[in-house]
């Protein structure tokens, strides 16, 4: 039997500050704003696969160009490469959600993660005074620690059945 999902729900309030990572961006990053749902749904087959990201893997064609053109998505890159991505969505007149963020695996442990969140969270403060995002235990295993270190807080949990 699989374990319960704990889900987190961390926000950077309107007075907290973003903590950028201590060592520089790794030569070549940049990250660039996209719109084309292809690229939405790519990502999240290629990102999401690891971490059981399956709620949107049966949306049609027309259901990703709705979605996409009401999220402002941004890839991350290194020396010109999709290295990742972020999703954000303005739900209200004083957040931003990041409703998506994740790096492809063969970028990981290289210090990207902290650097292309540090831009999220930039990019999200430029639009709304409050950011919140949702993380949990099937999220890589440095997600949590990352977003603490960006400075977001957690301001609730909730338990789930495990995925079937």
């Amino acid at each position: 039997m699989s374990e319960p999902v704990v889900i987190t729900y961390l926000e950077l309030a309107p007075e907290d500050p973003v903590i950028p990572p201590s060592r520089p961006a790794p030569d070549g990053f940049t990250t660039r704003e996209v719109r084309d749902p292809a690229i939405n749904r790519e990502l999240y087959r290629r990102v999401g696969g690891d971490y059981q990201w399956v709620d949107r893997l049966s949306w049609t064609d027309d259901r990703w160009a709705g979605y996409a053109a009401r999220v402002e998505t941004h890839l991350v890159e290194l020396d010109g490469r999709t290295a990742g991505y972020w999703e954000m969505e303005l739900d209200a007149a004083d957040s931003a959600k990041i409703a998506l963020f994740g790096l492809l695996g063969e970028y990981h442990g290289i210090g990207l993660g902290g650097h292309a969140l540090t831009a999220a969270l930039a990019r999200a403060r430029e639009l709304r005074p409050r950011v919140w995002l949702t993380t949990c235990t099937l999220d890589g295993r440095y997600a949590l620690a990352n977003y603490r270190a960006r400075g977001m807080r957690p301001f609730r949990t909730a338990t789930v059945p495990a995925l079937a």
